[in-house]
């Protein structure tokens, strides 16, 4: 949110520049070894901190959050607040954070989801299992799971390949269950928030 506040201002005359570095990244990156040999140059190799600032900026997001800046809040009330004596940070902490619930709940959403579904990262960058985040456990069962059905022939082949899918419903369950009990209390916010920039006017 302060990115796409500072990217939204017009007297800030860098702002189109600056945009185009983080736009170039959703369409170019370094690729997955230099990234694995940055990550580890800075220490964070199987570390709790790499899971959670993975993709801290996603520049979608940021793009999204700064329509919304630009296009739901008036440009008067940042000129009131100046009469009033407010800085940038004041005027950001106390007007647009405010004023941007819709948008900071579909962003909380979005983040959520991906760190929730998220399982390659750690997959790459951890390898302590009391760091594993609930996918790569719920993966390991899979693939166990899996191994069991395959290798459970004869009679009992039928009875292991239903005991297999059992297990495979189970999993599903467990893996959407906290998504959609979050999902409510954010509905009303979600379902303004996701419509920003789609009407002009």
């Amino acid at each position: 949110m302060p990115a796409a506040y500072a990217l939204s201002r017009k007297n800030f005359k860098a702002r189109n520049k600056v945009m185009l570095y983080f736009v170039f990244t959703m369409f170019f990156s370094g690729g997955l070894v230099p990234l694995y040999m940055t990550v580890s140059s800075l220490n964070l190799i199987s570390t709790k901190t790499i899971l959670i600032i993975f993709v801290a900026v996603n520049t979608y997001n940021l793009i999204i959050a700064r329509t919304f800046i630009q296009n739901s809040i008036p440009e008067d009330l940042y000129e009131a607040a100046v009469l009033d004596g407010c800085s940038h940070m004041t005027y950001f902490m106390k007007v647009v954070l405010p004023l941007s619930k819709a948008v900071n709940s579909v962003l909380i959403l979005y983040y959520a989801v991906f760190h929730w579904n998220d399982y390659f990262n750690a997959l790459i960058f951890n390898s302590k299992a009391e760091n594993a985040p609930l996918q790569i456990v719920l993966r390991e069962i899979l693939l166990l799971n899996q191994a069991f059905a395959s290798g459970n022939g004869g009679v009992q082949g039928g009875y292991g390949q239903s005991s297999a899918d059992q297990v495979k419903y189970a999993v599903i369950i467990v893996s959407t269950i906290p998504i959609l009990c979050v999902y409510p209390f954010i509905q009303k916010y979600f379902e303004k928030g996701v419509m920003i920039g789609a009407v002009k006017g």
